[in-house]
């Protein structure tokens, strides 16, 4: 510190503390908001997949279930979490047919579907990515039709490519609305 009080390292200090007060993260300089985002990245089978990370609350160990009779064999059942009823279906025999293996790896994302608390069974969860909508192709679902609903986006990061799962279309399809068995 010099004698009249000024360091010029404090000040430096100073003007950071003001542009970090002032940054929003997700935008750019002068051009607003940006269009990235934060996603979640997983395994639905042999595909990976991604989806906005603000819907989900939480992602948690595969818990015990207790079946619900005259539910379609995609909905687990029900499972206690702290108090609160989940309804657990495995994503992968929704979309596929073929079931989610339990693995050690094996995981729950906890999302909410009108207010009520749902589960999706997931293979793997393998984290968090940033996406940039600006850099989202068409999705290619030749290998796997059923996600053409839910799926309308892919982003290549490297060489990975991660399908954007839409919560809200998979929710609003009447296919997973109706989980009475036939």
């Amino acid at each position: 510190m010099n004698l009249n009080g000024k360091n010029p390292a404090f000040g430096k200090l100073l003007e950071y503390e003001k542009r970090s007060a002032n940054y929003t993260p997700g935008a750019r300089s002068g051009d607003g908001a940006s269009e990235e985002w934060s996603g979640v990245t997983f395994s639905v089978g042999d595909t990976n997949m991604a989806c906005n990370i603000d819907r989900i609350s939480e992602i948690l160990p595969c818990p015990q279930a207790t079946p619900v009779p005259g539910a379609k064999p995609w909905i687990i059942g029900l499972a206690n979490v702290r108090g609160e009823l989940l309804t657990v279906v495995d994503l992968a025999w929704f979309l596929t047919g073929s079931r989610t293996p339990v693995t050690a790896r094996t995981r729950l994302l906890a999302t909410s579907l009108n207010k009520a608390p749902i589960g999706l069974l997931i293979g793997e969860v393998f984290g968090q990515r940033h996406f940039l909508d600006s850099d989202a192709v068409p999705a290619e679902l030749e290998d796997c039709p059923s996600l053409a609903g839910i799926v309308s986006k892919q982003h290549n990061l490297g060489s990975e490519s991660w399908q954007e799962l839409n919560l809200d279309q998979l929710f609003n399809s009447s296919e997973f609305l109706n989980g009475a068995a036939d």
